[in-house]
């Protein structure tokens, strides 16, 4: 079977997450990330001994879980097999090129009923700069070029962790929006958070300066708030599943129930003149 090209520049995304991490990184969605993964082990009933965390950046983690092997988001994770009862993929599976293949590896180096976390940023992710910037590049260019990562939809991630062999998946969703003064604040803190057009297929020539102030103008035309500031929405997918173990609950065999579900349900039949129709609006 031949590979599909691939959708990300890995050379060109570590460079861009180099220069974050010189210039000094604004990781205030890894903060905000982390702060809500935390939340959630809190309201698992088990303590994690060996945990990991897949990240390209650190410090956030490191202080959520200080005792977690710290793994770089490369393609190949550097996970031993069967070694963690919590592995955590952190803001960075949008990137990968084979995300099942991702998932895969995570479930790979979890003990039998380990926990798998995930986040990462979802479809609706800057969805206010790709209409502004698809406007502007047909007003001055005359067509499109990749410059947006496509990013997953919510309902699509569950079946990536079935894909994976994770045991009781789970996929939610939340959203962050974020405010700034104008188009250039928001793209520096897009390259403050390595997250720059790192696609394969990217135009290499540097775009005219003239592409961004449009897509400045048309931006602060249709999103300016009250405050004067624009709005950039963040969609943040989290990832639940479990290695698969005999203890988990199992899914019955077509056919193999021993009880009718209206007797699960305990149904009855209405008296008559109780004014129950058992319909509901």
């Amino acid at each position: 079977m031949t590979r599909p090209p691939d959708l990300t520049d890995r050379h060109a995304l570590a460079l861009h997450r180099a220069r974050a991490l010189r210039a000094g990184p604004a990781l205030f969605l890894h903060e905000a990330a982390a702060a809500e993964i935390k939340e959630r082990l809190n309201e698992v009933n088990r303590t994690f001994t060996a945990p990991a965390v897949v990240t390209p950046f650190e410090k956030p983690w490191a202080e959520i879980l200080p005792s977690a092997r710290l793994v770089a988001a490369d393609e190949t994770l550097t996970l031993d097999p069967g070694a963690h009862d919590l592995v955590i993929h952190a803001l960075a599976l949008h990137w990968s090129n084979d995300p099942v293949g991702q998932l895969i590896q995570c479930r790979r180096a979890l003990k039998p009923d380990g926990l798998f976390l995930g986040v990462l940023f979802g479809g609706r992710s800057l969805h206010e700069l790709r209409g502004a910037m698809a406007e502007a590049e047909a007003a001055i260019l005359g067509g499109l070029s990749p410059r947006v990562l496509p990013m997953a939809e919510i309902r699509d991630a569950g079946g990536l962790l079935q894909r994976a062999g994770l045991a009781l998946p789970v996929a939610d969703c939340a959203e962050i929006s974020v405010s700034y003064k104008d188009l250039r604040r928001l793209m520096h803190d897009l390259r403050a958070m390595g997250e720059t057009n790192s696609l394969a297929a990217r135009h290499r020539r540097p775009a005219p300066r003239r592409l961004f102030d449009e897509a400045a103008r048309r931006y602060a035309e249709i999103h300016t708030m009250p405050d004067g500031r624009i709005p950039a929405t963040v969609e943040m997918i989290y990832l639940a599943g479990w290695a698969p173990a005999e203890t988990q609950p199992q899914a019955l065999k077509p056919g193999s129930a021993r009880m009718r579900l209206a007797d699960a349900l305990g149904a009855y039949t209405p008296r008559p003149g109780s004014g129950d129709s058992g319909s509901s609006d």
